[in-house]
């Protein structure tokens, strides 16, 4: 095998651990895949470790122990999170962006794949430590915030819907109070082979108001007997003050509408400053 060159190795270890974070990789997996000595691969990762750091791209965590290794976990800074956030509060505030019912028109926001990946790895690194085995969303617009949550902790995405589907199997449904004010009964559904008993769930959507959507999920995952470890949110609206979920993480507040301009009050949570 012709010798590889560290800077190669570099290039390649990068690639590998950003693009598959928190999955752990032994020394033996790079040692083999490039033909050097284990002392050799160590001091690469240390020279990885110190660019992650310096360049604000994340974390590269050593794991002590037989079957220990490095694991990439796409955590921002603070500083990164706050700038992000006040980006994100200073584009959603533009007049016009207000719908009927005080909703936000967000759907360019959760559709952009780079925002989307922000969002994602700031929730995610909520939640390490809770260790998830899936990320569980409502359909449609929660859909790709989840998906890159789910990435950065590398479990799988589970999504519910409004009504099972036949390519999908049997399925359980419930039925739930949105929480829109109107108290309108509403069903969700889950594939029975969804998700297995005892797992964890983190639950993930793009905007609550009263809550009662994550509080449908959250019955959801009692019927399947799956723990729920945490719930977070793009955005919650400061109104009602009480929810039917406690203990939600949200990104964004919306706090309020002028309905002459069409303008949201769009600020952080209080939380981003004390991370």
């Amino acid at each position: 095998m012709e010798r590889i060159k560290r800077n190669e190795r570099l290039a390649a270890m990068t690639r590998i651990l950003t693009s598959t974070p928190n999955r752990l990789y032994t020394l033996s997996e790079f040692t083999e895949m490039f033909g050097s000595a284990k002392s050799t691969i160590s001091e690469d990762l240390s020279i990885l470790a110190a660019a992650l750091r310096q360049f604000d791209l994340g974390r590269l965590t050593t794991v002590a122990g037989a079957a220990g290794g490095v694991v990439y976990r796409a955590i921002p800074s603070r500083e990164k999170v706050i700038s992000a956030l006040n980006d994100l509060c200073r584009r959603l505030e533009k007049p016009g962006r207000v719908l009927p019912g005080d909703f936000l028109y967000t759907n360019d926001i959760t559709c952009d794949a780079d925002l989307c990946e922000v969002m994602g790895q700031i929730l995610a690194s909520r939640y390490y430590d809770r260790a998830p085995d899936f990320v569980l969303t409502m359909e449609t617009k929660g859909i790709p915030v989840a998906m890159m949550t789910a990435r950065a902790l590398d479990v799988p995405l589970v999504i519910a819907r409004r009504d099972s589907k036949a390519y999908e199997g049997s399925a359980v449904k419930i039925n739930y109070i949105s929480g829109d004010g109107s108290d309108r009964i509403e069903t969700m559904a889950l594939a029975r082979r969804a998700v297995t008993p005892g797992q964890k769930a983190l639950i993930i959507d793009d905007f609550m108001k009263g809550g009662g959507t994550l509080k449908g999920m959250h019955d959801l995952m009692k019927e399947f007997d799956v723990s729920v470890v945490g719930t977070g949110v793009v955005i919650a609206k400061a109104e009602p003050q009480k929810k039917r979920v406690d203990g939600v993480t949200s990104l964004l507040i919306l706090e309020g509408v002028d309905r002459e301009t069409g303008a949201a009050r769009v600020v952080p949570s209080d939380w981003i400053y004390t991370m």
